[in-house]
């Protein structure tokens, strides 16, 4: 193919049909993330290039540019090192893809794939304590139709792990009630999986199936139009409820709660009631287990028990003197 005459609109186009959605069979959640990347990057080449979206050719999405536009992102919208990362790789999988479409572009292409994602300190995961998970779960008013939406959206959350992109898109078909309730997930992936429910979560979801659907009655938790709640919707929910825990239980005040510290706090409770790594690696539908391992450094409680089961040591205490004035420039550092 003749770069030349291959422009930067026609083969993102063609990234997004041919490579992730027919090839790819990619997620909706990775679509809009990949989409969203894509949407800031050409907005920052315009105001940076002057050239409008749809007449930039690929030669003018080089390394230098991407590199100004990631330092943008931290800078001004103010990204995580880890969300600056997720965007690098969105634009890394275009520019794999198109080194098979322009193959004598592979220079350019080399020197974008070279930019090396950002290194950062990974924080202790947020979980919630029981009495926490408990007001919280008693916030919304169950005498309203949201609030025993929320409450019922709140509770599977909590018990199944599930993430915010999956809460968002379960429908009403995802339920399997009866023995061995459960729920039907598609994941990260594509991959699709089963979380169990307990008879308190299931009496729940019973119950609400029972209100009036909403829109064209498929989303399980809809808005007010019947649509699957979005993103900024969750927020609000979240929101909302935890300013009416907090008078209950004042600790909930200086926590972040998501829908993914749920997600944690019930991976922690499996893991502290003795549940194999593995078993809780395929209910949180993780591509591995080493990925649950992040959960054995979270909790202090497991920590202390550990150390419980040691032999106390004795020694006695002296302070370190360096004989050497160099080294003791460097222990001074």
């Amino acid at each position: 193919m003749n770069t030349a005459m291959v422009s930067f609109a026609s083969l993102l186009e063609k990234f997004f049909v041919q490579r992730l959605m027919q090839q790819r069979q990619a997620s909706p959640h990775t679509i809009s993330s990949y989409r969203d990347t894509f949407r800031m990057l050409l907005m920052f080449a315009q105001q940076d290039l002057h050239t409008p979206p749809a007449q930039l050719a690929l030669d003018a999405i080089d390394a230098p540019l991407i590199v100004r536009f990631l330092d943008h992102l931290e800078k001004h919208r103010k990204l995580t090192a880890r969300s600056r990362n997720l965007r690098l790789t969105a634009i890394h999988s275009f520019f794999r893809y198109a080194a098979f479409e322009v193959p004598d572009r592979s220079a350019q292409i080399q020197r974008v794939l070279a930019i090396p994602a950002k290194r950062f300190t990974r924080t202790q995961i947020h979980f919630l304590k029981r009495d926490e998970v408990k007001a919280l779960l008693a916030a919304p008013d169950q005498h309203t139709w949201f609030g025993r939406r929320d409450h019922a959206f709140l509770l599977v959350a909590a018990q199944t792990g599930l993430r915010q992109s999956e809460m968002s898109s379960l429908t009403r078909s995802s339920l399997v009630l009866g023995p061995g309730a459960h729920i039907q997930v598609i994941g990260k992936g594509r991959k699709e999986r089963s979380v169990p429910l307990t008879k308190p979560t299931l009496a729940v979801l019973k119950a609400w199936l029972r209100e009036p659907p909403r829109g064209d009655g498929q989303a399980l938790f809809p808005s007010l139009r019947g649509t699957p709640l979005s993103s900024d919707a969750v927020h609000y929910l979240f929101l909302r409820h935890l300013k009416t825990a907090g008078r209950v239980c004042s600790s909930l005040a200086s926590k972040p709660v998501t829908v993914h510290v749920l997600r944690h706090t019930m991976a922690i409770d499996l893991l502290q009631a003795g549940v194999d790594r593995s078993v809780i690696a395929m209910w949180l539908g993780h591509e591995s287990v080493e990925t649950t391992q992040i959960y054995l450094e979270a909790t202090l409680a497991m920590k202390e028990k550990a150390l419980e089961k040691t032999a106390p040591l004795r020694s006695k205490f002296a302070r370190y003197r360096p004989g050497d004035r160099l080294l003791g420039f460097l222990n001074s550092l």
